[in-house]
This record gives structure tokens, sequence and C-alpha cells, in this order.
């Protein structure tokens, strides 16, 4: 499986945008998708996710401002992001994390997608 993320760019403060985060098929075992965004010289840190179940959790500091959600037909989950900050300028990841059995033993792992960079001008 495949992550493909998209959708990262230049705006303005207070601009908005919209990530995509599109799977190469379905995923079995699927337990949740997160956005996770990376600052230079950071370490990447979970921002939001939305669970197979359809619960959703975020970050403060992005709470209001984001919406994660998915598309199970498209197999693609998205990341929309208003009112948009200077700080939240960082290169932006997707993460599928995964849960199935194989002769009763449990297979636990995770795809990421590659960063696409969001930058937002003062």
């Amino acid at each position: 499986v495949q992550l493909q993320a998209s959708g990262g760019g230049l705006v303005q403060a207070g601009g908005s945008l919209r990530l995509s985060c599109a799977a190469s098929r379905s995923i079995p075992g699927l337990n949740a998708i997160g956005w996770y965004r990376q600052y230079p010289g950071k370490e990447r840190d979970l921002i939001a996710s939305i669970t197979s179940g359809g619960r959703v959790d975020y970050v403060d500091s992005v709470k209001g401002r984001f919406t994660i959600s998915r598309d199970i037909a498209k197999n693609t989950a998205y990341l929309d992001m208003v009112s948009l900050k200077p700080e939240d300028t960082a290169v932006y990841y997707c993460r599928a994390d995964y849960t199935y059995y194989e002769y009763g033993t449990p297979i636990v792992g995770a795809y990421w997608g590659q960063g696409t960079l969001v930058t937002v001008s003062s």
C-alpha cells in the first residue's frame, strides 16, 4: 500500500488549504489515519486523527481550524485547514495505522505518505 499526500502550497495568513491522503488500495485492519506535521529540525507531531469508527481528535493548536475527514470509497483522507497562521508552516505527513491477524497472530504496522509542504505567509 502506498499513501500519496498532496495539497500543500503557499497561502497567505487567514487562508485555507485542503490536504489529501490517498491510499493505493483499501487497507486491511485499518485502525486510524493521522495527520502529522514536522518543523525543521523537529520530530513529527500528530495533529489530527480519525479512527475507523469515525472518532476524530485534534491537538489544541489546530482545534476549530482544522478538520479531518475521510472518504472510504475513495480510500482517501483529508485535512481541511482554515484560518491558517504562519506557525502552521511545516511539512505535513499522513499515516495509516493497521492491525490484522494471520493465523491468530496480530500484524501491527503503519504506512506513511510522503510529506507535503505548507507555507503560510504573514
